[in-house]
């Protein structure tokens, strides 16, 4: 990982301005760097590299998003997994 990414995750104090999002309303900001997050991880994986410049999103969207959604997000994203790892012993 480079260096100025890790000087960034370390300085992280609180999510930057994003200009997709200029509302006073973040809810979408949220979602989209949840979103982001989970497929930083996936495409990282598949690669077989270090997933460690994904914890930006996962910074990102825990500081915006409402600590309730943030616990439902991981029971939600858990149960997706569990359901797909099912479907794939399945057949």
């Amino acid at each position: 990982m480079s260096q100025d990414m890790k000087e960034k995750l370390e300085n992280y104090r609180t999510a930057p301005f994003d200009a997709r999002f200029p509302n006073q309303n973040q809810t979408r900001n949220c979602w989209q760097n949840y979103l982001d997050f989970h497929r930083c991880q996936k495409a990282l994986i598949a690669k077989g590299t270090d997933v460690t410049p994904c914890d930006w999103y996962l910074r990102v969207y825990k500081s915006l998003c409402p600590v309730s959604w943030v616990g439902y997000l991981c029971i939600l994203c858990s149960l997706m997994i569990n359901r797909k790892q099912d479907q794939q012993t399945q057949t």
